[in-house]
C-alpha cells in the first residue's frame, strides 16, 4: 500500500454521506433544507470549526467571482463557506475518494454544485492548468504530507501571479514526543509535522511572499475547552460533529491533541503568502 493510500483510509468512513443523512434527521432537520450553517458542525474538519474558517478567509480579500483552489478540501464545507460568502468559484483536491463523492453530493443538495467542484487527486500532482486560479488556501492538509517543497511548487504552478494563498496546519513548535493517535494520523509513520520557519522557506523557495504568521495555540484551546463543556452540558455530542467522520477512537484522538497543544510540542498555525 502506497503512502496516499494509507492515508486515504485512514480517513474513508464507507457509509459517510448515510451516516450525515441519519444524524441530520436525529438532529431534528430534513436533509432537503439543510443550510451551510447546519452542515458546519461536520465538514469543518480542523481546529476551530467555522469560526476558524471565517477568520482565516477574512485574511484573504477573495475578488468576487474570482476562480479558488481548496488544497486537501475533505467534504468541501470550506469551499462551501466561501462559494457562499465570497461569490466565488471554489475548486477542491482530496486524497479520500469517500470526501469527494460525499462533498459533491452535499454540495448539489445544497445547490453549489455549478459553483463547487471538488476532484479526487493529489495536491502534489494536481490535474490543473498553470495559472488557472485566483487565489488558495490549505487547512489542515501538510500534517499528512512529507514533501512540502514539491507541495508548494505545485500550488504555485497553478495560482495567477499575485494570488493570495494561506496555510492553516497544524505545525511542530518544540521537540517533544507526541502522543498517538491523532485526527490526522493513527502514528508517526504518517504524520509529517513541519515548523513555521519550514513552511515559511519552502514557500519562499517555491515563488511566495509570505506576509503573516499567527500561531492559534491559545484559540484552541478555548475552543477544546468550550467544546468539552457544551458536551458536558448537554450529556453527550450532538448528532451532527466530527465524530461523524471520525468513527473509531475519537475521543480518545481529540484527547491526545489537546495534551500536544497543550504541552506546546504542536499547535494550530497560519501563514498568509502572495504568489509572485
Amino acid at each position: 500500500m502506497s503512502k496516499n493510500e494509507e492515508i486515504s483510509e485512514h480517513y474513508s468512513h464507507g457509509s459517510l454521506l448515510e451516516a450525515i443523512h441519519a444524524a441530520i434527521t436525529e438532529s431534528g432537520k430534513s436533509v432537503d433544507d439543510i443550510t451551510i450553517e447546519d452542515l458546519s458542525p461536520v465538514d469543518e474538519f480542523h481546529i476551530g470549526g467555522r469560526e476558524a474558517t471565517n477568520n482565516f478567509m477574512e485574511q484573504f480579500n477573495f475578488t468576487e467571482n474570482g476562480h479558488i483552489l481548496d488544497v486537501g478540501c475533505g467534504l468541501g464545507g470550506a469551499s462551501r463557506f466561501v462559494a457562499d460568502k465570497y461569490n466565488n468559484h471554489v475548486t477542491g483536491i482530496d486524497l479520500t475518494q469517500d470526501y469527494i463523492e460525499t462533498g459533491n453530493a452535499l454540495c448539489a443538495l445544497l445547490k453549489l454544485d455549478e459553483r463547487i467542484t471538488l476532484h479526487h487527486g493529489s495536491a502534489t500532482a494536481m490535474p490543473f492548468q498553470d495559472e488557472t486560479f485566483d487565489g488558495g488556501f490549505m487547512m489542515h492538509v501538510g500534517m499528512n504530507i512529507e514533501n512540502k517543497i514539491q507541495l508548494f511548487n505545485e500550488i504555485h504552478r497553478v495560482l495567477r501571479p499575485g494570488a493570495p494563498f494561506g496555510v492553516y496546519d497544524v505545525m511542530r513548535i518544540k521537540d517533544g514526543e507526541l502522543t498517538y493517535p491523532v485526527p490526522w494520523a493513527t502514528d508517526s509513520s504518517s504524520s509529517f509535522l513541519s515548523t513555521p520557519e519550514q513552511y515559511k522557506q519552502a514557500l519562499v523557495n517555491a515563488g511566495f511572499d509570505v506576509t503573516e504568521e499567527n500561531n492559534r495555540r491559545s484559540y484552541a484551546l478555548d475552543f477544546f475547552e468550550q467544546l468539552r463543556r457544551k458536551t458536558d452540558a448537554n450529556g453527550s455530542p450532538p448528532p451532527l460533529g466530527l465524530h461523524t467522520l471520525i468513527q473509531e477512537g475519537f475521543s480518545e484522538k481529540i484527547q491526545n491533541m489537546i495534551e500536544n497543544v497543550s504541552k506546546e510540542y504542536v499547535a494550530p498555525v497560519e501563514i498568509i503568502a502572495k504568489r509572485i
